[in-house]
């Protein structure tokens, strides 16, 4: 009888980008009685030029210290990020949300970043990285995946590297996702960001990302990318206008903090404007009767979310950070209920995380990127919340940064922030219609009409929060029900704190 040659990897990473460098770096040094034997292949080993992928959050910051990659963020002129600022456009207001406890994130050119991490795991030990373009998934006769087939550089027949374990980290873009989850697999796009470098921008607050509430449309985002730039990226919604250039100028640049204003306008006339979708992909468990086995996906190829809150990589790196330990424990990769174990662990462990970033992102984007009267009422008691400082800052930009993992905290400051947005609505000067400079609180007379808004407010937000949280933490996540439970009861501690 005769026997099959053992396989060219044990495993086999395909797509070397953040999530696949950082993953085949820390399968290398996991302690094993073997070593594992690791394949990276990239269709293209030349730097890339991405719009997105160029802020890593605290939390993210964080992993690649945990993971021994922190060295990585030297060298490529990053710019350190303490924290946010965020301008009202309507009002010509700006107010500041630094990262808690002295963190900091960091901003650079993605294309420098990931050089340096594949340089990182071309030096690690079992890692060899082959530029190659994968075409397919090759399956044995139970259907379990064994191995690709690749178009390697240089040569002209495809080549079959075969594997015990395949994990796929190709990015947003992935040919595979579909193949291995199925119509799960499938991403919504809400919009797209327009992105151009400025070069020596002024902006509101040194070494603070900057979000720009806009009229008319979407969030604008600012960060310095290195000494010198300074990236801007424009949310602009589906349709996108035939003429871009002309919209931002006419209808964008000018709501834009004054200091930025002359850097936009000079980008925006002379650079070619990039597009990139910012799209919705809840992550779902790999382990179903309908998913395959011998693969895995990581990465953006399984799990995104909007591009808002930065919070991708740190997202990436967190899974690679948990995924680790739990796959470097499996000693037979070629038992397929072992891997299972370890891939359902993985599932639980990094949900707390994964889904206080995923929420957050789509939540604020609709919060910030909706023009609905309700919405504006909470984007309106957002910011107000902010300016009241001390916890109404720390709680929030300590979910952003991925330093407090936790939806329940979360879910607490967002439905703080709607009940505030009511109180605000009731009680703070608003302009008087037809009188532009006078300011005035509501009339008593204006109460029931308020009363009824107050309701729509908070049914907004509920539609707004409450299918995220739901998707996220109990139609994809059955082990981790208990925590829908949790959040939920922070709605009644956050009313009666609230009152």
């Amino acid at each position: 009888m005769s026997q099959h040659p053992p396989p060219q990897f044990d495993v086999l990473i395909v797509g070397a980008g953040v999530a696949g460098c950082a993953l085949a770096h820390a399968l290398s040094t996991e302690l094993r009685s073997t070593p594992l034997r690791i394949g990276l292949l990239e269709r293209s080993l030349e730097e890339p030029d991405r719009i997105v992928g160029e802020l890593m959050q605290p939390g993210g910051v964080l992993a690649l210290r945990k993971l021994g990659l922190e060295g990585v963020l030297e060298g490529i002129d990053a710019a350190p990020v303490e924290g946010y600022c965020v301008y009202d456009a309507a009002r010509g207001k700006v107010v500041k949300i630094p990262y808690p406890g002295g963190h900091r994130g960091r901003a650079f050119h993605h294309g420098r970043l990931i050089m340096n991490l594949r340089a990182a795991a071309q030096k690690a030990k079992g890692v060899e990285v082959i530029e190659a373009t994968v075409t397919d998934l090759i399956e044995d006769a139970s259907s379990r995946v064994v191995g690709v087939r690749a178009s390697v550089k240089g040569e002209e027949d495809k080549r079959t590297f075969s594997a015990r374990l395949v994990v796929i980290a190709d990015g947003c873009y992935s040919n595979f996702r579909s193949v291995v989850l199925g119509p799960a697999g499938k991403p919504v796009t809400k919009s797209h960001f327009i992105g151009v470098v400025l070069e020596d921008a002024a902006l509101p607050i040194a070494n603070h990302g900057t979000v720009c509430l806009v009229k008319g449309s979407g969030p604008v985002l600012l960060y310095r990318i290195s000494q010198n730039d300074t990236r801007i990226l424009i949310d602009v919604k589906t349709p996108i206008p035939a003429d871009l250039k002309t919209h931002i100028l006419a209808n964008i640049a000018p709501q834009l903090p004054q200091c930025t204003q002359p850097s936009v306008i000079r980008a925006i006339e002379k650079d070619r404007l990039r597009r990139m979708p910012n799209s919705w992909l809840p992550s779902t468990p790999q382990t179903s009767a309908s998913s395959k086995p011998g693969v895995l996906l990581i990465g953006d190829s399984w799990n995104m979310r909007h591009p808002l809150t930065g919070g991708g990589m740190t997202v990436a790196l967190n899974d690679v950070a948990s995924l680790k330990p739990l796959l470097g424990a499996v000693e037979n990769l070629d038992d397929w209920r072992e891997v299972k174990g370890a891939l359902d662990a993985w599932f639980v462990a990094r949900k707390p995380l994964a889904s206080t970033v995923n929420i957050l992102s789509v939540a604020l984007y609709d919060l910030f990127g909706a023009d609905a009267p309700e919405l504006e009422v909470l984007r309106t008691g957002c910011f107000k919340y902010f300016e009241l400082g001390g916890e109404c800052v720390n709680g929030p930009v300590s979910i952003l940064s991925a330093l407090a993992p936790s939806p329940a905290l979360l879910t607490y400051h967002f439905f703080r922030v709607a009940f505030y947005a009511i109180w605000v609505m009731f009680t703070h000067p608003r302009a008087i219609p037809g009188e532009k400079t006078r300011l005035a609180p509501p009339r008593l007379d204006e109460y029931p009409f308020l009363f009824l808004r107050s309701l729509q407010v908070f049914y907004t937000a509920c539609v707004v929060f409450g299918p995220l949280l739901w998707e996220e933490m109990v139609v994809h996540a059955m082990p981790s029900r208990m925590q829908i439970l949790v959040s939920l009861a922070t709605l009644g501690v956050g009313y009666a704190l609230f009152l």
